[in-house]
């Protein structure tokens, strides 16, 4: 059986192991604030132990365990902490703080007003699994609803702690198994804390994979985001066209798209350079913005050209919205004073069919045709695409349909 000291000191190396970790890990991505609260944890851990073994050296004295004791229920709530702030809720500091003082001091009596173990085991118990149980429920339900496998995990072995936690509290209070002693181990406790080492261990790379699978996250809406206006890129525009093009084909439920050029866009580089041109791009971003509805997706496809999806609406519901952007940019441009750059927009509008299927490229050329034609008639303007009537005399009634019958 092991000594009291030697699984001391086991606590002590393995939290100490896990601190490091968390320290590398809030090192290379401080902007993930949850490793701050896991990496305090688990030095607070570490610290506890080293504590409480000094009770081997003040045989006479309790403060060593109480002293580790409160700091272990205070370790407990900052990983509760850290599972909180993972999930962007607000960090709690009063209840950390109120259980944390509550243990210090109904320990406290417990050891030096009336002395009675059995209360000093049943308190520091519920202050150790009371913040455990608390964030119970967002690790295993999620509050923005996306299943976790590193969430699951960690909500398994909280469970687990928390038996054992019960476990040793009833051997404590009804003396079975030996009972329960802070300072002289039975085999069964040094059992139960080899145990609890071991499942601090899998909680805490519950909490790796949980990170993992945020910052794997952050880089494919990363890959899917434009680096210049923040709005959603080429590929982020494709992955929606295809989703919405597959939802009407089966309600048949139509959607409309808006291809949007800055006029001119051009010349603004060649005269005010690039850093006047990025600046206009990011200007017609917000205004654009500040027109759509909830559910639609503006997107950057590359230069000065945009894309704006517009779910379940109808090609004038779609000319409706266009006129909306149209009128901001003008509106803007009128107010234009000195060195400030008028934004000058055209803007092609598109319904999908059911002629356009599954293939989201045919409704993209539909609304270019239709861009097309409202620079034509001289930009800063929109146009709507009409396959029934033909646009050019002396050409096909529908030429976008002949381009998709040779994609086809």
């Amino acid at each position: 059986m092991l000594s009291v000291p030697t699984l001391w000191t086991v606590l002590v190396i393995n939290f100490l192991a896990l601190g490091l970790i968390w320290a590398y890990v809030q090192r290379t991505y401080p902007s993930f604030e949850a490793a701050r609260y896991w990496t305090g944890s688990a030095f607070m851990c570490a610290t506890a132990a080293a504590v409480a073994t000094l009770r081997g050296v003040m045989d006479a004295s309790l403060l060593p365990l109480l002293a580790g004791g409160t700091i272990m229920v205070l370790a407990t709530c900052l990983a509760a902490m850290g599972i909180q702030c993972f999930y962007e809720k607000e960090v709690n500091w009063q209840r950390t703080a109120l259980i944390t003082m509550n243990a210090f001091f109904g320990m406290g009596f417990f050891i030096y007003v009336y002395d009675n173990a059995p209360a000093r085991l049943t308190i520091f118990t519920v202050a150790q699994a009371l913040p455990l149980i608390l964030s119970l429920k967002m690790l295993l339900s999620p509050p923005d609803g996306r299943k976790n496998s590193g969430a699951q995990l960690a909500g398994i072995v909280v469970i687990l702690i928390v038996t054992i936690y019960s476990l040793r509290l009833m051997s404590g209070l009804t003396g079975a198994a030996g009972g329960f002693s802070f300072s002289h181990y039975t085999q069964i406790q040094s059992l139960l804390t080899l145990v609890l080492v071991f499942l601090s261990m899998a909680v805490n790379f519950g909490f790796l994979l949980m990170a993992i699978d945020r910052l794997r996250s952050e880089v494919a809406d990363l890959a899917l985001m434009d680096d210049l206006t923040g709005v959603a890129n080429r590929r982020h525009l494709l992955q929606r066209l295809t989703e919405e093009c597959a939802r009407s084909e089966r309600s048949g439920e139509a959607f409309s798209l808006l291809v949007i050029d800055l006029d001119g866009f051009k010349g603004i580089n060649d005269t005010h350079g690039h850093a006047a041109g990025d600046a206009c791009l990011q200007h017609f971003t917000l205004m654009a913005q500040t027109r759509l509805r909830p559910g639609d997706m503006l997107a950057r496809t590359g230069g000065d050209e945009f894309c704006i999806v517009l779910p379940s609406s109808t090609l004038r519901e779609g000319a409706l919205i266009a006129r909306r952007v149209l009128e901001v940019c003008r509106a803007d441009a009128a107010e234009c004073a000195g060195s400030e750059i008028p934004i000058s927009v055209s803007i092609g509008v598109a319904q999908w069919t059911r002629t356009m299927g599954a293939f989201p490229d045919r409704l993209i050329a539909a609304a270019d045709h239709a861009l097309y034609e409202a620079k034509r008639d001289g930009r800063n303007r929109l146009a709507v695409y009409d396959p029934s009537p033909p646009l050019i005399p002396g050409l096909e009634a529908d030429p976008v349909a002949a381009a998709m019958r040779k994609h086809a």
